[in-house]
């Protein structure tokens, strides 16, 4: 899914599914960073991917709150 796209559909979502999509993305995050540590990790350019949406979604959530 290309960026424009997630933005879009974050801006759909309420905030209840926003807060539960962040907690989503930093247990991802948190299980990718343990998987590098132990050298199970294939695709590295997932972290990066992964601290990028969370960085969306809080931004989402951010943009809720001032409206």
């Amino acid at each position: 899914m290309k960026s424009s796209e997630y933005l879009k559909d974050l801006k759909t979502k309420s905030d209840a599914e926003l807060n539960a999509e962040l907690v989503a993305a930093k247990k991802e995050l948190f299980n990718l960073r343990f998987q590098n540590a132990t050298n199970q990790l294939d695709n590295t350019a997932r972290i990066k991917e992964v601290r990028r949406n969370i960085a969306r979604i809080q931004t989402a959530i951010t943009e809720k709150a001032r409206a």
